[in-house]
């Protein structure tokens, strides 16, 4: 790639990036899995590593993503809540255990010790408290300012109004909803005829960010916290020290946290998340990978959008093989002939599939789907899920090709197929 294309397709991945980061973290409405997220981000990465004269502050390669939403009272954060470096592979783990190893013997350290943690697929937020009582709630925003969400904090069962120091605080978690409970919403949601969440983050990014804070109590809101920003009077040599004190408190803090001396013992610990995944009632988006020398930590330090003694592993998206059982159509409100695959039940990313999209006609010609396949499912994270693959190789002969109907379903009008618009 010359200098010129390079040039050509960093401006379009930027473009490409902020609508999505807008609709994701803006609009709670995302319109791409986390993982066609990710390799985007991934792809700008790396060309803006290779042309660094084309790198830019504005890049959100190097900010972290959000706004304030209006209508919300702006919260500065006096210690930022920055944003972690994604890594993709056990090498890129082990490539930073390795800058670690180097730094900490730069600086007469003999012994690190990582924890890794479940990454919670949520909305990040922080909590302050003066004397023990929580005083102030705030949203990430762009990692530098927030929202003011305190009325809506105080709705989630799980957040302390009180803690059992007198002291002052600064504590930063994680706002989902469990897998179970989303599961529900949606069902209730689709029984009321409304617009289904695309995912437990967005739905809890939704209700957490909702002006009027009866709507969020009625939201099935829960939090992990992970971190201290800020202490008064206290001090802690390591992360786990910290994590085990804020539990003595009353937090409810991230519940999956391996103490971890070796590059070895970082993997297995990562393949166990990976492994009892799906076993979580909460969804996850990766693992993270953190330094536990506190005092390092401070030496290390951290770039505009990041720290440098933290990247989160992003497990790949999860595939399951499963039969369609049957396509069914549904007609929405506005008269829309949408059809639906039945799928025989198959769990993927912890929660069992039953049922997607399969969006128009177009999509079922484009899979060349026929009833009675064996099709690959795929849900990265908490995303809606959707058919990715027919194992055509596995066809009985018994399959049957499939049609639109000609006639309503519900009205007994003819159906009519109108032409998809152009979108330029």
């Amino acid at each position: 790639m010359n200098k010129k294309q390079a040039k050509e397709r960093i401006e379009n991945l930027r473009k490409q990036v902020e609508y999505h980061a807008k609709k994701y973290y803006d609009d709670d409405k995302p319109e791409i899995s986390d993982f066609e997220y990710d390799m985007l981000m991934l792809e700008l990465r790396n060309l803006e590593k290779e042309f660094p004269e084309f790198q830019s502050e504005k890049s959100l390669t190097q900010k972290v993503g959000g706004t304030v939403k209006e209508g919300f009272q702006k919260v500065t954060h006096e210690v930022p809540l920055l944003s972690l470096q994604d890594v993709f592979s056990l090498e890129d783990v082990e490539d930073f255990t390795n800058r670690m190893e180097q730094k900490a013997k730069e600086n007469g350290i003999e012994q690190l010790t990582y924890v890794v943690e479940t990454k919670i697929d949520g909305l990040s937020a922080s909590l302050e408290y003066k004397n023990g009582e929580l005083t102030r709630g705030a949203t990430r925003g762009n990692g530098q300012v927030g929202e003011d969400v305190t009325n809506n904090l105080k709705t989630v069962k799980t957040i302390p109004q009180k803690i059992k120091d007198k002291i002052d605080i600064t504590v930063r978690g994680e706002v989902f909803i469990a897998k179970e409970d989303f599961e529900k919403m949606n069902q209730e949601r689709e029984e009321n005829e409304e617009e289904l969440f695309a995912n437990a983050r967005n739905a809890a990014a939704g209700s957490l960010r909702q002006l009027d804070s009866n709507i969020t109590k009625t939201r099935p809101l829960d939090i992990y916290i992970f971190n201290v920003q800020k202490i008064e009077g206290k001090e802690f040599n390591s992360h786990y020290e910290e994590l085990e004190y804020l539990n003595k408190l009353g937090f409810n803090v991230n519940p999956v946290r391996i103490y971890c001396k070796t590059i070895d013992e970082i993997k297995q610990a990562i393949e166990k998340i990976g492994e009892d995944r799906e076993n979580l009632t909460f969804g996850i988006d990766g693992a993270v990978v953190k330094v536990d020398n506190l005092k390092f930590r401070e030496i290390l330090g951290n770039t505009a959008k990041t720290p440098r003694w933290a990247v989160a592993y992003k497990y790949p998206p999860e595939k399951k093989e499963t039969k369609l059982k049957d396509i069914v159509c549904q007609v929405g409100r506005t008269g829309v002939i949408t059809p639906m695959a039945i799928l025989e039940p198959v769990k993927v990313a912890g929660s069992t599939i039953s049922k997607t999209t399969l969006h128009n006609e177009d999509f079922i010609k484009e899979k060349e789907l026929k009833i009675g396949d064996i099709v690959v499912v795929q849900k990265a994270g908490d995303v809606i899920p959707e058919i990715v693959e027919v194992k055509k190789y596995k066809r009985t002969g018994e399959e049957l090709a499939f049609e639109m109907p000609k006639i309503c379903p519900v009205c007994g009008a003819k159906a009519v197929r109108e032409e998809r618009r152009s979108s330029n």
